[in-house]
């Protein structure tokens, strides 16, 4: 099949990007350069260029020159969350696959966090399960709180890719989460699990630290399943 001259440029242009000749912030050449040196038409090369935006790698500016994209975990998040919210309600093997993996990441996260916290890592793990507690009858607050548990767990370790990912499967899975925290008399377990797991993380103690979010996530996604088995 011949190849369409959009994905000659676009190829061209990702391998200046790749190999350094470009780094970030630097400006790619303007249309009519470019239109002069693969010898094609404005259509092409701009399809070329959103191609290159629609993946993170390049910024195209209103009335300016497009430039390299800087690094970002965000960014990249960002670019591939609408075709992972597509396979996830379209797949429900990938969505089983996801949680699995996000239980697997955050129970290495708080063993980390147990051998790797401060007291000032503690003070406000403590400040957000008091505020949790507060907001046991505001569901979409408790609801933000347990987020923002979780990754207070996973900024510990001072990774930001840790921390990305876990906002990353939150976004994900957003859609697909059944609001356990929510269910009345499930609030107080909520909190219950979450004690357990900052107890151990301050106690030092990384195996059962993994235990309770192990245990805190795999007892929401047991719960998950129940609520969505066929009722006859």
């Amino acid at each position: 099949m011949r190849q369409k001259l959009s994905d000659k440029i676009r190829h061209e242009l990702l391998e200046v990007i790749d190999n350094g000749t470009l780094g970030p912030g630097e400006l790619l050449p303007s249309e009519r350069e470019l239109m002069e040196r693969f010898g094609v038409g404005r259509p092409a090369i701009r399809e070329a260029m959103q191609s290159l935006e629609t993946i993170g790698l390049i910024e195209i500016r209103h009335g300016g020159r497009a430039r390299v994209a800087e690094p970002s975990i965000g960014r990249m998040v960002d670019q591939v969350s609408a075709t992972m919210k597509h396979l996830l309600a379209n797949s429900p093997a990938s969505l089983e696959n996801l949680k699995e993996a996000r239980a697997a990441l955050e129970r290495e996260m708080a063993r980390i966090a147990a051998r790797k916290h401060s007291s000032a890592d503690l003070g406000r793990l403590r400040e957000l399960l008091d505020d949790q507690a507060d907001a046991i009858s505001e569901p979409a607050r408790f609801r933000s709180l347990d987020g923002r548990f979780h990754r207070e767990i996973a900024s510990i370790a001072g990774n930001p890719i840790f921390t990305a990912l876990i906002d990353a499967l939150f976004l994900w899975l957003a859609d697909f989460h059944v609001d356990l925290v929510s269910v009345p008399g499930l609030e107080a377990l909520t909190l219950a699990e979450h004690h357990q797991i900052l107890d151990a993380i301050a106690s030092r103690d990384a195996e059962a630290a993994a235990t309770a979010m192990a245990d805190h996530l795999l007892r929401a996604n047991d719960l998950y399943r129940q609520s969505h088995l066929p009722r006859g």
